[in-house]
């Protein structure tokens, strides 16, 4: 019997990013108008912050690629594939997979020890300390290790190929299960 799915996991993943997005409409909308209406006022780090929010609400939504198989992956040999392979497969594209989010792990967290260790700030007047923004990159990759890790046991040990043979889509991400539009 496969575990259950984590919804509220996904609900905090998805909710964190939504808010690094809004903060980073925010700071944008706040340039453009500053800029445009009020010069004197205008924020001149906005652009540095936008990219900062945005980078790490990519790192975190990258998880959720893992979960719903969005991440670049030979598709067109898998789909040839009798079901049972596809699962051998896949249960090493999640090693692989991993190897990678490990090696992000670990090189991340040397940049961010040695931003640490050098006292690094961006140059501009902000002075961000770069070392929570290079934080990103571990994050991301040990966020992805978590979904990879799941992925992975469930390939080997839950394994329903009625519910995850390539190109089925699970019932709860299905455009049916959305209520009527219009009616009311």
């Amino acid at each position: 019997m496969a575990p259950p799915a984590n919804n509220f996991y996904d609900k905090i993943e998805r909710g964190i990013v939504g808010v690094l997005g809004l903060l980073a409409m925010i700071v944008g909308l706040l340039q453009v108008l500053g800029r445009y209406f009020f010069p004197a006022h205008a924020i001149v780090w906005a652009e540095e912050v936008i990219v900062y929010l945005v980078v790490w609400g990519v790192m975190i939504i990258s998880s959720q690629l893992v979960r719903t198989d969005g991440h670049v992956r030979p598709d067109l040999v898998l789909r040839i594939m009798p079901v049972a392979v596809q699962r051998w497969l896949e249960a090493f594209n999640c090693l692989v997979a991993l190897a990678f989010c490990f090696g992000m792990v670990w090189y991340g967290w040397q940049i961010v020890d040695t931003s640490l260790a050098l006292e690094e700030t961006s140059s501009t007047g902000l002075a961000f300390p770069m070392w929570i923004y290079y934080s990103a990159l571990p994050a991301g990759g040990a966020l992805m290790s978590v979904r990879y890790i799941i992925r992975f046991f469930r390939y080997v040990l839950w394994f329903d190929p009625a519910t995850m043979a390539l190109g089925h889509i699970p019932d709860h991400e299905l455009a049916t299960n959305l209520p009527p539009v219009g009616k009311g």
